[in-house]
């Protein structure tokens, strides 16, 4: 891969772009990432599949309404609404190296959030953008809720293309009009249940 250093500055800032399109969450970076691929994508009009669209499902938990409980081997996001139902969201997971469970709440809400790359992960892509302002070419999409005192967010994205796959390192991704109506059910708070398998 040819070094940004040796591109013209224009072309070197557009490659800055393009790589940080797939970044997720700090980790490491992975040869034949589809997240990585070139392409800022930014398109809202990605059309899911129908299983991995936004539908009321019938959902057996002991958790309370208004719970969010993510399922990483299904590659779903449930908000629990009671009676044995819940709203599914269609995810983009942690690839491999990167996956985790554990009980967490949301910390933090930002609408268009600004990335900034952690230390570790500048040591590691020296050529990252040091902080990026939140906005339709940003990787962490429409809206971001932090997950307590951690690295991890539920957050949207501008690859719309990897809902569905283990492509992240850590966070958990919705397409925009998802985590947007996500964002807006959910208070500060939110207690987040973060499973590898579904309950059984």
């Amino acid at each position: 891969m040819i070094g940004l250093g040796r591109l013209p500055g224009w072309l070197a800032l557009a490659g800055v772009l393009i790589v940080a399109a797939g970044f997720t969450a700090p980790g490491h970076a992975q040869q034949n990432d589809p997240g990585d691929e070139p392409g800022l994508i930014a398109n809202d009009d990605y059309e899911l599949p129908p299983e991995l669209r936004k539908q009321m499902v019938f959902f057996r938990t002991s958790e309370p309404p208004g719970t969010i409980i993510v399922q990483t081997s299904e590659r779903y996001l449930y908000l629990v609404q009671g009676n044995n139902r819940a709203l599914r969201y269609g995810i983009g997971v942690g690839r491999d190296g990167f996956q985790w469970q554990g009980l967490l709440k949301i910390s933090r809400k930002a609408e268009w959030p600004d990335w900034t790359p952690p230390p570790e992960m500048i040591q590691r892509q020296p050529y990252l953008p040091r902080f990026m302002a939140g906005g339709p070419g940003n990787p962490l999409g429409a809206r971001a809720m932090y997950l307590g005192s951690t690295v991890y967010r539920i957050h949207g994205t501008n690859r719309p293309d990897t809902i569905g796959t283990a492509i992240s390192s850590g966070c958990f991704r919705l397409v925009n009009a998802d985590v947007m109506d996500l964002y807006d059910r959910v208070p500060v708070g939110t207690k987040v249940v973060v499973r590898q398998k579904p309950e059984l």
